[in-house]
Parts: structure tokens; C-alpha cells; sequence
């Protein structure tokens, strides 16, 4: 199954992926955890994406695509993936979905885990208070929730005309959550 988890920053797509990857026997590829990957191993692809970030830049969105079509071709990605903090705009929603049309490993579909804006800077300043993250604190959150209102909520209209998104409530506990996804899951599953 070839799933992309999203939904705002801080409502579990992480935790929730973790634990849905052992259910489904596939690879959780979150985008940043490729990007840091790909510096340590030192691939061609790796080289290039340490000089951008060595220069204080934003990897390119070619380049993205380019470590995740890579990360797509490895052998444990063969059953699928879940995809996790890509895309973030439309731009990278379309030009994932050719990315994929071309190498023969279209999307299933797409998950958007659903959380009141002020359960979310709840929870980062739980997790603020508890980790010490400066990106945690309240202000921090409602702007990175306002960049997220402007740039990503666009991407659930780019699935939802394509048919392929299913809203899911991310409150609750961490099983709660899990149980959702699993049922929408077993919605997409071919017959």
C-alpha cells in the first residue's frame, strides 16, 4: 500500500506512521529522516543535498523528488510506503504524482489526521515543556499552523477531486487514532 500521511504539524502523523508501518510491513519515509540519510551515507544524491544545506538553503523540490524516487526503488519499499511530511504544496503534490505515474507506483491514497489548531499548540507545548524544543512554543506553532493553513491544506483539495483522501479525526489516544486509520486502510485495500 502507497499512502501519504499528512495533516498539520503536531497531529501525530510521526507517531502514527511508526505504528501503522509494522502493521502494513512497509517503510514510514518521513522526508526529513531521507534528507539526513542522505547526508550520512554519502551518495552522489547526499553530496548534493550537504552542499545545499551546508549553504543554509532549501533543498529543491527537484531534488526531493529525486531521493524519494531512490527511496521508492529500494527493495523494502517494493509492497509501498507511507510518506510523511511530503508534499507541502501543490507544486510538490503534482509533481510527486507524475514522479510515481513514472515509475509505476501510483498512490493508494492519502490520510489527513484532523486536529483543532488549539489542541495542537496543547499538545507541541506539552511537548515543548517535556523536550525542551524552542520550535514548540505556542507562538512558534500558530505560525508554522498558519504556513500550513496557506501552503499544505491545499494539497487535500489536489486529492480530494482525484478521489484518493480520506479525512480522519487524529484526536484522542494513540490507539484511538491507529483504529481510524486502520478502518480507512482497509477501505482503500483492492477487493
Amino acid at each position: 500500500m502507497r499512502i501519504v500521511l499528512f495533516g498539520p504539524p503536531g497531529s501525530g502523523k510521526g507517531t502514527q506512521a511508526a505504528v501503522l508501518k509494522d502493521h502494513l510491513g512497509v517503510p514510514h519515509i518521513s522526508t526529513g529522516d531521507l534528507l539526513r540519510a542522505a547526508v550520512r551515507a554519502g551518495s552522489p544524491l547526499g553530496l548534493q543535498v550537504k552542499a545545499v544545506m551546508d549553504a543554509g538553503q532549501l533543498v529543491s523540490d527537484d531534488l526531493m523528488l529525486d531521493l524519494l524516487a531512490d527511496r521508492f526503488g529500494q527493495p523494502d519499499a517494493a509492497a509501498g510506503f507511507i510518506l510523511d511530511g511530503y508534499p507541502r504544496n501543490l507544486v510538490q503534490a503534482n509533481a510527486l504524482d507524475a514522479m510515481l505515474a513514472r515509475i509505476g507506483q501510483p498512490l493508494d491514497g492519502a490520510l489527513l489526521l484532523e486536529v483543532p489548531h488549539e489542541q495542537i499548540v496543547d499538545r507541541l507545548a506539552g511537548r515543548a515543556a517535556a523536550e525542551g524544543r524552542k520550535d514548540d512554543d505556542p507562538d512558534t506553532v500558530r505560525a508554522r499552523l498558519r504556513v500550513y493553513a496557506e501552503q499544505t491544506a491545499p494539497v487535500a483539495d489536489f486529492y480530494r477531486r482525484r478521489g484518493q483522501l480520506t479525512e480522519l479525526d487524529g484526536t484522542g489516544t494513540v490507539d484511538d487514532v491507529q483504529g481510524r486509520l486502520r478502518a480507512a486502510l482497509a477501505a482503500l485495500a483492492p477487493a
